[in-house]
Parts: C-alpha cells; structure tokens; sequence
C-alpha cells in the first residue's frame, strides 16, 4: 500500500461555471470520505457550504499533501506551477478539450479516482524549466515553466535573430519568429504544433524548435535536460522580445539582454491510475490509428 492521504486542496477553472457540479461532487464526496478539503479561494463559489475552507493558490501546498486540479490542461499547469516547491502530488479531472495531462474524467471519477485515493496509482515525474532575464549582469525577471519557455517576435512585423548556446557552447543563430524550448510534458502542446517532435515524459531531454524560420534547414533538436540554454539577439536596431512561460508573459525584453534556461531541480509528481497508458492518449487525443479499435494486424 502507497502512501495514503489526509488532506486535500482542489483548485478549479474559477472563469468557468461547467466546473461547478464536478467540484461540488467532488467536494462532498470527499468529505463523506473524511478527508481534510481546502479550496482555492477563486473556486470557493462554486461549493455550496459555509464552512468550506479555502486557501490562496499559492499558499495551498502548505496546507494539503495532495492537490486535484479541476479543468483542461490550462488549470493543471497552474496548479503544478502553485504546488511545485512544495514536493506534494497532483491529479488532474479533466473538463477541457485535449487534456494531455488531465486523464480522470468526471463520468469515472468514483471508478479512477477514489483507488488512487487508497493508494493504488501510477507516479510520474515531470521537470520544469526555470528562465530568467539578464540584462547588465542581474536577473530583472524569473520565472518557471512546465510545458516550455518560448521566445517571440514582439510587436514588430520583422524577423528576430536568436543566437543559441548550450552549456556555453556555440549552437546556432536564426532568424525566425522566435524559439520554443519544451520539456517532454510540453512536446505534446505548442512545440508540437510548430513540428517539434513527441518526448515520451520520462525522457530527460530537451527539445528546441524554431518558429517560422527563415532556413528551411533549421530544424528542431533534441538535448539532454542538463543542459543551460542561453538565448541572446544580434539585431542592429532596437526590437523588443517577448519571453513566454506556459501562458505567462515576460514582456519587453531587450535586444540587449540575455534568457537563461534551465531545468529545475525539483520534479512534479502527478498521480495517475494504474491503468494510465500514454500511447493510449496519443492515439486518442490526436486521432491516431483512426478506425482501429484494436491493434491492427
């Protein structure tokens, strides 16, 4: 039997009343359960009882040794981001649309949930970057991602030229939109849309993919997860660079400063059911094998 827990924290879509009945059904069922329950405070709304405990988003993993995030990928990876110092795991109920991370639908949720409530589940780790600004030898801007730290071409119709080191050594300069780096959690969302390659998670890689670039012959490569990444700009005229973690912008960044990408120590735990099946998810969220409901001969 695998550890079992005590106390619980929920965050949800707060922009989103879809949510309401799984949170409520889940909310009450928990406590039925007793277990200790502790909502994100943008959620509380959605629970019907004036004793709910609720908490700041950032402050839950003080508090809780398992959090359930309730929405699309979009909710988990903030979750994730909330939780990630403090070494607790997440479960993700999946109410959006692709769902890479979220795997327990609410229509199962007795059936897949409650086992890994009881100890019976699949651990997975997954790593985050962390990028910062430099700019005149000092760190102005922080911040860490779980799918992918992206550089873009901000407010100006022209290319920007990226000149990329790995681990101080000399990669390549481009000129192109920009430059996605991806954890193998993030190889199935935008890198993959801009044709970057599928990491199984548990890979420790890196892969770095350009956006529209202007050689044809600038392709994606895959790098150990060990590696420092540095990004620097060659323009000869001012053109400002917006850095993107996740959904997170880090605007107006200069030609002259310097993004420093690197993996975080700490991993992710994300709880799964035993049955959890990657492929299995490939093949149906991108519509893989279509027709095929067995393997084919």
């Amino acid at each position: 039997m695998q550890a079992i827990f005590k106390t619980i924290g929920i965050i949800g879509k707060p922009s989103d009343p879809s949510i309401a009945a799984t949170l409520a059904v889940l909310y009450s069922t928990l406590k039925s359960l007793n277990y200790g329950v502790i909502v994100e405070q943008h959620s509380v709304h959605f629970i019907a009882d004036a004793a709910v405990v609720s908490s700041p988003i950032g402050e839950l993993g003080q508090h809780c040794d398992l959090v359930i995030a309730v929405g699309g990928d979009g909710t988990f990876l903030a979750a994730t981001r909330a939780i990630a110092a403090y070494d607790i795991p997440i479960i993700g109920i999946n109410l959006g649309r692709l769902g890479f991370l979220v795997d327990i639908s609410p229509h199962v949720l007795e059936e897949k949930l409650f086992p890994i409530l009881q100890g019976h589940y699949r651990e997975e780790k997954r790593y985050l970057l962390r990028a910062k600004v430099i700019r005149e030898g000092r760190t102005i801007h922080e911040e860490c991602a779980v799918n992918e730290v992206v550089v873009h071409r901000w407010i100006t119709p022209s290319m920007i030229e990226i000149v990329t080191k790995i681990d101080g050594v000399f990669l390549n300069s481009q000129r192109s939109d920009g430059l996605i780096i991806s954890t193998p959690t993030g190889s199935t969302a935008y890198s993959l849309s801009a044709g970057g390659p599928i990491l199984y998670p548990s890979l420790n890689a890196l892969v770095l993919v350009p956006l529209n670039p202007h050689t044809l012959s600038n392709r994606p490569i895959v790098i150990a997860d060990s590696a420092e990444i540095e990004i620097s700009f060659c323009q000869t005229k001012q053109i400002n660079a917006l850095v993107t973690c996740d959904h997170i912008e880090i605007p107006e960044v200069l030609i002259s400063d310097k993004v420093v990408i690197k993996k975080e120590p700490k991993a992710i735990r994300i709880l799964h059911p035993e049955d959890h099946d990657f492929f299995y998810i490939l093949r149906n969220k991108l519509n893989w094998s279509s027709g095929y409901h067995t393997p084919p001969c």
